[in-house]
């Protein structure tokens, strides 16, 4: 055995990243399937645990877009029209004195909904009727880090698996050579957000780090240099050949494992895991290749513009992502931390993400996708109406916003309220339990059901909680 471990290690340092990552943690379950399935990522009879399942009921989503904001945008200055907040500018709030500040952002009614967006978002404002605004979240944490976690995860307090893990052990992926769940440019301290915890290590998610390619002013034929996003996806010490030849060593040497202890879940792990990898090296490098897309739908989603580039390539990536058979794209967008010059600092980072998200919802509407893509947007909390620092805003996780558009959701509706100043929820509730369940919901997955044995007890998303928030499901 002392032999066949060195050999793992070696295999491991020399494939890479993501069979390093797999081989470190992995708690997979059986993954050994037939190759006709591991070509066509269709599940059937597999045992592959990435193998397409059957959710519980109908779905109305089969795929997730999650456009994550981390440190806690404006709910007020954004989607959460407050005109008392207005007529009270000035007076005491209840934060140790601080006097209550009014957006400076004029808000309007937008599509045949009427939904109140504020001015900050005008190419977003215009998919207004696909967008459901849930304007009465709450969670239990009031700092950054838990309450991130408890956003992807349902718990701030113990290590648990993130939301697009239980979505693709629930569901499985499309595509046997791609991963289920992708993360594109995440924090980088923050693994648990897009981990597996105590499901199998092959759910957990594959980090991405930040598109790369030519700024402004390039040539439109410049490589664009994805390869380098990605963790050792390639290997310069041995040839697709000589890979293919270590790999199959090395699977008959974990095949011969497996017969011994026909339990271990850490060997079944690093197979599969190896076969993934393999596959990804010719498949995830030219699906990031951005080279092929039209000069118009560039210009579209913001890309070799600024201040759109960064994040215009993260939502066409998703959706070239989602299009090949991803269950699960999670892409981030940083520093809404507004404690200071919410004033000057909140519209650059609205200008940042306002063109590339409407180019998405619209790109997905062309193509077919939207009614199947559930697009979610939000942060971690909200902000107080209190100022901080004469112009910022102090973190509220009281009562905030988040919206989802297509997927099942029903177009131009506000769901919930916080009161008049935007301080807590107080209208229709939402806890991140609920939210949880409504995503599961929509992607034909009951919340309750949804469990996986571990420690002597089935563990699910939302703990014992949680309910479906049905008015946001569209009949």
């Amino acid at each position: 055995m002392n032999t066949r471990r060195e050999i793992l290690r070696h295999v491991s340092a020399g494939f890479g990243y993501l069979a390093f990552a797999s081989l470190s943690t992995a708690e997979a379950r059986r993954a050994l399937a037939d190759e006709g399935n591991r070509s066509d990522g269709i599940g059937g009879s597999s045992t592959n645990p990435l193998a397409a399942k059957a959710p519980h009921f109908a779905a109305k989503a089969k795929r997730v877009i999650f456009l994550c904001m981390q440190g806690g945008p404006s709910h007020i200055d954004t989607f959460d029209y407050k005109p008392q907040l207005e007529k009270d500018a000035g007076k005491v709030g209840r934060a140790n004195g601080a006097k209550l500040l009014p957006s400076p952002w004029s808000f309007q009614q937008k599509g045949k909904s009427g939904l109140w967006i504020s001015e900050l978002f005008p190419e977003l404002g215009q998919h207004a009727d696909e967008m459901c605004l849930i304007r009465s979240m709450h969670c239990d944490q009031p700092i950054h880090p838990r309450a991130m976690t408890q956003m992807h995860t349902g718990n701030a307090q113990f290590v648990r698996p993130s939301l697009g893990a239980w979505t693709l052990y629930g569901l499985g992926t499309e595509n046997a050579n791609l991963p289920g769940f992708i993360a594109l440019n995440p924090q980088a301290a923050a693994a648990q957000n897009y981990g597996s915890a105590f499901l199998p290590a092959i759910y957990q998610g594959t980090k991405v780090g930040r598109p790369q390619g030519p700024r402004p002013g390039m040539a439109r034929n410049t490589p664009r240099g994805n390869s380098s996003i990605i963790p050792d996806i390639s290997n310069p010490r041995f040839s697709r050949e000589s890979q293919r030849s270590q790999i199959d060593y090395i699977q008959k040497l974990n095949a011969e494992s497996l017969a011994n202890n026909p339990v271990d879940s850490n060997v079944e792990g690093i197979i599969e895991s190896y076969e993934l990898a393999f596959r990804m090296q010719d498949t995830l490098p030219e699906l990031m290749d951005l080279s092929g897309e039209s000069a118009a739908t560039l210009e579209m989603y913001g890309i070799d513009q600024q201040p759109t580039d960064g994040f215009g390539r993260q939502c066409l990536l998703a959706r070239r992502f989602i299009e090949a058979g991803v269950r699960f794209v999670e892409l981030n967008h940083g520093n809404w931390d507004h404690h200071q010059r919410l004033s000057t600092v909140l519209p650059e980072k609205c200008r940042e993400i306002d063109q590339p998200i409407a180019a998405l919802l619209k790109d997905l509407h062309q193509r077919g996708l939207l009614e199947e893509t559930l697009v979610v947007w939000g942060g971690e909390f909200g902000r107080t109406p209190d100022a901080q620092n004469g112009d910022g805003r102090d973190h509220n996780n009281k009562g905030y916003t988040t919206w989802m558009a297509g997927g099942g959701v029903q177009g131009g509706l506000s769901y919930g309220a916080t009161d008049e100043h935007g301080r807590e929820a107080v209208e229709n509730k939402c806890h991140i339990h609920d939210w949880h369940a409504t995503i599961l919901h929509l992607l034909g997955l009951d919340h309750e059901q949804l469990t996986y044995r571990y420690a002597g007890r089935n563990f699910r998303l939302t703990d014992v909680y949680g309910n479906v928030i049905k008015p946001v499901v569209a009949g």
